[in-house]
């Protein structure tokens, strides 16, 4: 699939920028493969924005990820979107845009926004809004020091292929076992919420539903 349709394909499937409203309820979750867990009310969620880079500057589209920083106290290493908390007053692109420029020093104005995909509800209680953006020209990235430790890219393709998407699980302390997505790439884990996106983004994408799943 060439650039050009790819990006044909996600505005298609992607809900509008503007169609966001505070008010939006989740789509997906960290629930959907635990559905016994206990959830939080809707009204408790803290809402947020990550920012899904498409970037389609040298050949094979890829996605900007980032691997968080070891020494933070929450979620200390994990594979994320650039993104975190929206601030009242913002959208949700705005949102997404600010923490990218913050976290990784992508321009927002080298962002072209696509659409929006589902909201996905995370087990620490975030209701997150992934903005897909396409980054057509070559950037340079700058890791924010403290917070991220590696920036990389892996191809859009790969994301997307569900023979690279698996269900993985821990045993939660109070002895269940928690399923999640994950889909490990060139010795990155890519998992959790941020594989649980990328798969939501998939189902978008491919149009034929969760049974059709390895």
């Amino acid at each position: 699939m060439s650039a050009g349709d790819l990006r044909a394909r996600l505005i298609a499937a992607l809900a509008p920028v503007d169609s966001w409203s505070p008010g939006r309820r989740a789509a997906r979750s960290d629930y959907d493969l635990n559905p016994d867990a206990t959830r939080r009310p809707p009204g408790e969620l803290r809402p947020a924005a990550v920012l899904v880079p498409v970037l389609a500057a040298q050949g094979e589209p890829t996605v900007i990820l980032t691997r968080r920083a070891d020494e933070l106290t929450s979620h200390a290493g994990q594979v994320a979107f650039p993104g975190g908390r929206i601030e009242p007053g913002e959208t949700a692109l705005e949102a997404a845009l600010r923490e990218a420029w913050e976290e990784v020093g992508l321009d927002p104005a080298a962002v072209e926004p696509l659409g929006l995909g589902d909201p996905y509800e995370t087990g620490t209680g975030f209701l997150v809004t992934p903005v897909v953006g396409w980054v057509a020209g070559p950037v340079t990235l700058t890791p924010q020091p403290g917070e991220v430790a590696e920036i990389f890219a892996p191809p859009f393709a790969f994301l997307l292929d569900r023979a690279n998407h698996r269900q993985d699980h821990y045993e939660a302390p109070d002895g269940a076992r928690r399923r999640y997505w994950a889909m490990p790439w060139e010795g990155r884990y890519i998992w959790g919420a941020t594989a649980g996106m990328l798969r939501a983004l998939t189902v978008r994408l491919d149009g034929t539903g969760e049974e059709a799943a390895a």
